[in-house]
């Protein structure tokens, strides 16, 4: 999946568009109801996720049950969140992204 294809799945799932405060290419995925974010677009250094390869990637960092990213950390693609809390988000390579089933209401915050 592309960044834009993330965007365009969030526009259609949730009604959202995201939002550029730093001005870079970084986007913050916000809740319409109380503007909490449930989601950031992030582009990071693939060594600081201890990645051993060079290079910038997309990441989506999202906010999910703690049981939930427990799970998911030790499958390719997921990573202990970057810059955020580690218990509460969760980072996801935006290239990996392909299967949105495990994102239902009942398991993340995208609502």
């Amino acid at each position: 999946m592309t960044r834009q294809e993330l965007f365009t799945w969030v526009r259609q799932q949730y009604g959202t568009e995201p939002e550029y405060p730093w001005h870079d290419r970084n986007a913050v995925l916000r809740h319409n109801d109380n503007n909490k974010w449930y989601g950031v677009v992030l582009e990071v250094s693939a060594d600081k996720l201890g990645l051993p390869e060079a290079g910038i990637m997309d990441v989506l960092n999202v906010k999910s049950d703690p049981l939930l990213i427990g799970s998911l950390r030790g499958q390719d693609g997921y990573f202990p969140a970057y810059h955020m809390n580690k218990e509460k988000w969760l980072s996801i390579q935006v290239f990996s992204l392909v299967n949105w089933n495990w994102m239902m209401p009942s398991k993340t915050c995208f609502l």
